[in-house]
């Protein structure tokens, strides 16, 4: 069974950090790109990061660059992302998704494209 779980998240103050852990199980990680998502109240979800199957390349949205840094163990079955700087307008919840590649080398925050999703994690950026 295909699953991704997401853990991590919770109330933190402007300026503060999370990782956030997306775990993989049921299928062969090295395949797949993944990224992570976010939707708040009222707004369209958005890419946030991605990375490629190998880790090789990874990708970010214009808001977070400099502040998040997406990274993966493989072999443990999990990616990650860490947020530092957090801002007000980081509150979300956070989704990662699955991407077929297992050539590509690439990654996309195009979220049309991704097969499998989390759950999805709560992340409050507040004072």
């Amino acid at each position: 069974q295909v699953q991704l779980v997401e853990s991590g998240g919770g109330l933190v103050q402007p300026g503060g950090s999370l990782r956030l852990s997306c775990a993989a199980s049921g299928f062969t990680l090295d395949n797949f790109a993944i990224g992570w998502f976010r939707q708040a109240p009222g707004k369209e979800r958005e890419g946030v990061s991605c990375i490629s199957n190998n880790g090789d390349v990874s990708n970010y949205a214009d808001s977070v660059k400099g502040r998040f840094t997406i990274f993966r163990d493989n072999a443990n079955h999990t990616v990650y992302l860490q947020m530092n700087n957090l801002k007000p307008e980081d509150t979300a919840v956070y989704y990662c998704g699955a991407d077929h590649q297992p050539v590509d080398y690439m990654c996309y925050l195009r979220g049309s494209r991704y097969e499998y999703w989390g759950q999805g994690t709560q992340v409050t950026v507040s004072s």
